[in-house]
């Protein structure tokens, strides 16, 4: 059990994050111009000019580094880092095949993304069970329900987070929304470890959301945007799914509501349209508040107050089912 913290302590490792990713960017943006590795525009993309796509590699810095010194440490913080890292390499991988105009095999992202959830269980972060809320007992998932369960939710959320990451800002903001809503959930619960997650994750994503904002000058890429849905996915399971009622099972869902509902309004869409579900196109929430006339960011804000509300809700949630 991890005793309760100041806010000072919270306070402090948000900054450090955020410092750390926003002192990072200029660096590993004029290392990213000098090799080459940038994401060049083609008929899917908004960009017009090449634009460096090395951004998630600050995110995963300040967020290992800050977590590491100010975290808890233990099981949580190894299988997030150590599967984090799996995430990252793979997305550092199909980013690098982006930088040369070429797809990268959806197969082997899914297996790795896979193989990281299964980290992530192996270190004890998994759903486990559900408070009942009429018998006032507690229903424990067997093995073959929970394992299946957490496997699910982390490449489900992992993936749509990246699905967000196509207009400026759009990804790390929904993100830090998001992990700032965790927070909140986590000091509710006196879930101190998550907490202290939850707010270094959202000091990454704001540190890197000032150089990314309109007009971006760097790109997180898939790296950046699966390793912010990966700990997301992670924070959920650990805290809010823990010890979780009936009720409360939403929780997690609603904190993440904009990137959910934008992917099965894509995964509806496809299906009806007969098309793969993992080949990317303009149909895309932010894509259709474009074509309705919005500039990249009214779309980007208004997602931005849609993605506040239904982390205020889940929020309302928490506080009526405790």
């Amino acid at each position: 059990m991890v005793p309760s913290l100041p806010m000072w302590y919270y306070i402090a490792s948000f900054l450090v994050a955020f410092l750390l990713a926003y002192g990072s960017i200029p660096f590993i943006r004029r290392w990213a111009l000098k090799i080459g590795f940038v994401d060049r525009p083609n008929h899917r993309k908004i960009h017009t000019q090449p634009v460096p796509l090395l951004g998630g590699l600050s995110i995963y810095f300040s967020f290992v580094v800050t977590a590491g010194l100010f975290g808890p440490g233990g099981h949580t913080f190894w299988g997030i880092a150590l599967g984090g890292l799996f995430i990252f390499a793979i997305g550092i991988l199909d980013d690098y095949y982006k930088t040369h105009g070429k797809d990268f095999k959806a197969w082997p992202k899914l297996l790795t993304q896979v193989l990281a959830a299964c980290i992530l269980v192996l270190f004890g972060i998994n759903i486990n069970g559900v408070n009942l809320p009429f018998q006032h007992g507690y229903f424990a998932f067997p093995l073959w329900l929970s394992v299946p369960a957490t496997v699910l939710w982390v490449v489900a959320i992992t993936n749509m987070i990246n699905f967000l990451d196509g207009v400026d800002g759009l990804a790390a903001g929904l993100s830090a929304i998001s992990a700032v809503t965790l927070f909140f959930i986590a000091m509710l619960k006196g879930q101190t470890a998550m907490a202290v997650f939850a707010i270094v994750l959202m000091g990454s994503a704001l540190g890197f959301l000032r150089h990314n904002f309109f007009p971006a000058r760097i790109f997180m890429g898939d790296a950046g945007a699966t390793f912010l849905g990966y700990v997301l996915a992670a924070i959920a399971v650990d805290g809010a799914f823990k010890s979780a009622t009936l009720v409360s099972l939403v929780v997690p869902v609603l904190a993440l509501g904009v990137p959910i509902l934008d992917t099965l309004w894509v995964m509806i869409r496809r299906f009806r349209e007969n098309r793969p579900l993992y080949v990317a196109d303009k149909g895309h929430t932010f894509h259709m508040l474009m074509r309705a006339g919005l500039s990249q960011i009214q779309t980007v804000v208004f997602l931005y107050l849609v993605g506040i509300c239904f982390s205020l809700t889940s929020i309302v949630i928490q506080l009526v089912a405790r």
